[in-house]
Formats: C-alpha cells, structure tokens, sequence
C-alpha cells in the first residue's frame, strides 16, 4: 500500500506542465539493425538532439555530433563511409565509429589532439537482439551499468527452441518517465484495463540500476535496467510469454516504444501455443479472451497522450507504489528534478 500523501494546495492544471523532466540517461534502442546497411550514413534524432548514424563496411556502427570538428560541416549530408571510417563532404577529413579522427589528406602533421583523444563526440554503441543501442549521458560519462541480457531473446535468434523475435514500436507523446510508471500502478489495471476485479498491490522491488514488480500474484513480471530497456514476462498456466520493453526519449515530450516478443516454439495446434500467443495479443491489443479486457496500445496511449505530470500527486492509502518508483527513476537524470 502506499502511504497517504499529505498536501495542503492542489495545483492548477495551468501550473503543470506535460513533460517537465529533462531527457535521462542510460542504454536505449536507437535504430532496428537491419535499418541500416554496410556503407549507410542517416540523420537521426534522439535525446533531443540531431545525431549521424552509419555502419562501417565491417559492420561497425557509429553514432556521432553531425558536425565535423574542422569547420562545421554536417556529416549526415553528403558524408560518406569509406571503410569503417565517415568521412567529411567539405575537406574529407575522416572519423571512425568511436571518434578518433584518422585521416586528413593534405595533412603533413596532424594536429596533436587527434592523437590525444577523440575529437569527434561519438556514443557508446552496441548491437544486440538485432537492435542498435546507444548509451546517452548529457555530460559524456561512460556508461555506469551493463546493457540488459535477455536470453530467451538469445535463443530465439539462434533458433533454440523460441520462436522468431516479433516486434512493434510506437511513438508516445510524452516523457519516458510516465510510461513506466504505470507498472507500479495496479489500481488503474481495473478501472483503465477493464480487469475483472481489483488485482492485488504491485509487489516492486529495487536495485541499484535495477527495479522490478510482480503484479496480479506473478501474471505479470517486469524487471528494469535503467530507464530504457526492461522485461516484461507474462505467465499462465506453466507458459511464459517474454516482451523485451525498449524505450527511447526522442525528445523530452516524445517516446519510441520497441517491444520485441517471443515465446517457447511448442507445436502448432497445442494449447500450450495458443495460450502463449494470447498472451501476446493481450499485452498490446483489444479483448483477446472476448472479454472487456484492453491491452496498453487501446487505453494507456490515449492517457498518455492527453493527461499533465504532477510532481506532487494526491495520492490514497490504496494506491500504488508511484513514489518509489520516481524516487528509483530520479537517478537517471543528470541534473536535481522534483520527483
């Protein structure tokens, strides 16, 4: 249960803001592997800032300031890969995927910084689950937690008895903040969810980098590393349907949601396959047992997209654990917020 908040002024709706945090850091998803080829520059915008991805011909995959450190010109626009490296369209002065500046073709001497250090900011990139994330931190420190391992994910791309990743993504209108705390927010499962009756208080627990929660006595499962990427398991009857949540700030005010499903691969025609497979159709959509039910895609993104964050929420003795989880989420923001 949570504990009764005690607050002697309620604000106005014209006092709130929508999305009032700043943009967080951690690992986030910024691009599908398969988005970008061998030799492919793109523009990109994420963490509220304008980025220039490419992938080198072995496979390496940069993510850097567009802007050449020489004189200013946008790499994302007419810059091409020539090796691993991306090369400048205005002197071809070229960078490699983590910054290193290392060619300079009317150079006699090359400056002595880009033998010092990384002359172009460039994130820290890895490639995983057939997903390209970036670790974001808006003064450039090095990542402080692991990027999160799913190994029924892990199976399911090499074929070990999981069936092949399947995956959506929307576009949120608002803070990467409030989407996850609907996870601690059991309550709104019955009256938003249409759940049949009032599933029992989330049980969250956290961790350092970490935060999870049980709701509906061990239905749902979630476990978090950081701010962007986190599991979801739904379980019934012995079967274990894994989402992999990712969520990236776009911008502040914006959220690309990716989530990636599998399940064990059981037989066609069992019952065992069927229950796994609405146990997906009920993490997203609309009734999948022909009952009131909604999945998220139907309720939670009209919430999101319309209601105003409350830094000093009204809270009841029945309601769920939303202050521990923005005392865990405050973490994640390089600067002091009210949480």
């Amino acid at each position: 249960m949570n504990e009764v908040t005690t607050i002697e002024r309620i604000q106005t709706g014209d006092e709130l803001e929508r999305c009032p945090m700043p943009v967080p850091f951690g690992w986030f998803c910024v691009a599908l592997s398969e988005d970008i080829k061998p030799g492919e520059v793109q523009n990109i915008h994420v963490f509220g800032k304008d980025w220039v991805m490419f992938r080198g011909e072995t496979g390496g995959v940069g993510l850097t300031d567009p802007y050449c450190p020489h004189r200013g010109a946008n790499l994302g626009h007419d810059g091409v890969v020539v090796g691993d490296n991306i090369r400048c369209p205005f002197h071809h002065w070229e960078y490699d995927t983590q910054g290193w500046c290392k060619k300079i073709p009317y150079a006699k001497v090359m400056p002595g910084i880009t033998k010092r250090m990384p002359i172009l900011k460039a994130l820290p990139v890895e490639e995983k689950y057939g997903a390209i994330f970036a670790w974001y931190h808006p003064d450039g420190i090095d990542p402080t937690y692991p990027l999160m391992d799913v190994p029924e994910l892990a199976k399911a791309e090499k074929g070990e008895g999981y069936v092949v990743i399947d995956r959506k993504f929307w576009d949120i209108p608002t803070m990467i903040q409030e989407i996850g705390e609907n996870g601690v927010d059991h309550v709104h499962l019955l009256y938003l969810h249409h759940h049949p009756q009032m599933p029992p208080p989330t049980k969250p627990w956290a961790d350092g980098y970490k935060f999870g929660t049980d709701n509906v006595n061990g239905f749902i499962v979630s476990e978090s590393w950081g701010p962007g990427t986190g599991t979801v398991r739904f379980n019934q009857e012995g079967v274990t349907t894994t989402i992999f949540a990712m969520s990236t700030p776009v911008d502040n005010d914006m959220t690309r949601m990716h989530w990636f499903f599998t399940y064990p691969d059981f037989p066609e025609g069992t019952r065992e396959r069927e229950i796994a497979e609405r146990l997906k159709q009920m993490s997203v959509g609309n009734d999948p047992y022909g009952t009131d039910e909604a999945g998220f895609e139907s309720v939670d993104l009209v919430i999101w997209k319309n209601k105003k964050y409350r830094p000093k929420p009204l809270l009841c003795d029945g309601d769920g654990q939303i202050l521990m989880w923005r005392d865990w989420f405050k973490q994640f923001y390089a600067e002091p917020v009210e949480s």
